[in-house]
């Protein structure tokens, strides 16, 4: 009798050992008082959120030349960090202009009085509603960022989205707002058969269903932001910002001079866009090598 419920357990535990990876993991128990950002994470059927450890190195300063996106997000962030009337925002334009960076960027500047960031990918924004359900009744105010946002013809997500924004019998809690980037300014693909649907009435042009059913998902955001390439002012503006920022911190002297500036446009035409993103990688790759001329050996 023994020696068959000792094989009866083993053959257990070798079953069980085998079906555990195929499990959901247990849900995380996120303390919200000392976390400051979360990922949803789909797994299966399942799904939960994840805690993320945030760097809270780049602030609202950091962002050279988009002071009125800046000062307009900034201040809807504020209304709503104070229980006050605000917008969901969608913030659209050129790649590498600091759109993501200025999400980021609020939660290093407004951590402190509550809010808290939850990054979900497009492709899981069917599970909005179970993570806005999991937020309500909290006591801190949480941003759903959606980063690089936007949807192909046929895929039926975006009416998800439609509905948790607005247009949904069940409003969402006044403790969520969505803030999302693309670059399309209304998230669908315009195609130019959209157009041939629309007619004359009376004089006035009526656009098709087509081209109205694309704008109405846009429409759900009520601020819209709309980021520019950077001219090559603002784009050695940005350099310079970033080459201070990282010398400064390694203790590295340095001076502006017409070479560097040379130096950073060619690098710039060598990836072929002048944004953010390309100063800030020009920034730390001329401090590195300044750092890494200076070590003996």
């Amino acid at each position: 009798m023994n020696s068959s419920l000792t094989a009866f357990l083993q053959r257990a535990e070798i079953l069980l050992t085998r079906l555990e990876p195929l499990l959901p993991a247990a849900p995380v128990v996120i303390d919200w008082q000392q976390c400051l950002a979360a990922r949803w994470q789909r797994e299966g059927r399942q799904g939960g959120l994840q805690p993320l450890k945030v760097s809270l190195d780049m602030g609202l300063d950091d962002l050279i030349g988009v002071d009125r996106q800046r000062d307009q997000l900034a201040r809807n962030t504020r209304q709503f960090l104070q229980g006050l009337p605000a917008n969901h925002a969608l913030l659209w334009g050129a790649r590498g202009t600091g759109k993501s960076s200025l999400v980021r960027a609020l939660l290093a500047e407004y951590a402190s009085a509550g809010l808290r960031l939850i990054e979900i990918e497009r492709d899981h924004l069917a599970d909005l509603p179970r993570v806005v359900e999991q937020l309500q009744g909290l006591d801190q105010y949480f941003l759903l960022f959606c980063d690089d946002l936007s949807f192909e013809d046929g895929e039926g997500d975006y009416r998800v989205l439609k509905s948790v924004l607005d247009g949904s019998l069940e409003r969402a809690p006044d403790n969520v707002l969505l803030y999302a980037t693309s670059n399309r300014r209304h998230l669908l693909p315009e195609k130019e058969r959209d157009n041939l649907d629309s007619r004359m009435v009376d004089g006035e042009l009526h656009p098709s269903e087509a081209i109205e059913d694309k704008i109405a998902l846009s429409d759900r955001f009520g601020l819209w932001l709309s980021f520019y390439p950077f001219t090559q002012t603002h784009f050695l503006a940005v350099v310079r910002h970033w080459i201070e920022v990282h010398a400064t911190r390694a203790g590295l002297t340095w001076q502006w001079s017409e070479a560097l500036e040379k130096e950073a446009i060619r690098w710039a035409l060598g990836r072929g866009n002048r944004n953010g993103r390309c100063a800030y990688q020009f920034a730390r790759d001329w401090v590195g090598l300044r750092l890494l001329e200076q070590q003996p050996g």
